[in-house]
């Protein structure tokens, strides 16, 4: 499921899997980086989620890509203006205060299946609203 807000054309599948194999890509080659991991793992060997290194965002000339990985597994994505710093934490409170809050512990939604609930919209919406990243 995506939300797309401020974005000019909408997305296919193929910008799904582009995405997943570039999340995947950059968890895995932070993992085979990452200079406190005294066991190297392998580039592109499984992860079980919650395991190895994970990337908090990257950097474009166009746009800053902010990343989270919830422990379910669920991938929270937004994209900035490339000068915003770190949204981890504005991140980190959309997962906990807004999706499991208003989609999660609601008995109409199914895990794994798409969904559409207003408020989760309107108070995602209101909350970047109040960060000034919409409009």
């Amino acid at each position: 499921m995506a939300m797309l807000s401020g974005w000019h054309r909408r997305m296919c599948e193929e910008d799904f899997k582009l995405m997943f194999g570039l999340f995947w890509s950059m968890r895995a080659l932070a993992t085979a980086l990452d200079p406190k991991n005294p066991t190297k793992q392998q580039m592109g060997a499984p992860m079980r989620i919650g395991d190895g290194c994970s990337f908090n965002s990257f950097r474009t000339s166009s746009y800053k890509l902010h990343f989270l990985e919830s422990p379910s597994g669920l991938k929270f994505v937004l994209t900035t203006d490339p000068s915003v710093g770190s949204m981890s934490e504005q991140l980190q409170y959309i997962y906990a205060s807004l999706f499991v809050e208003l989609v999660v512990k609601n008995p109409l939604y199914t895990p794994g299946e798409p969904f559409l609930f207003e408020p989760f919209s309107a108070a995602l919406n209101k909350y970047m609203r109040t960060l000034g990243l919409l409009s």
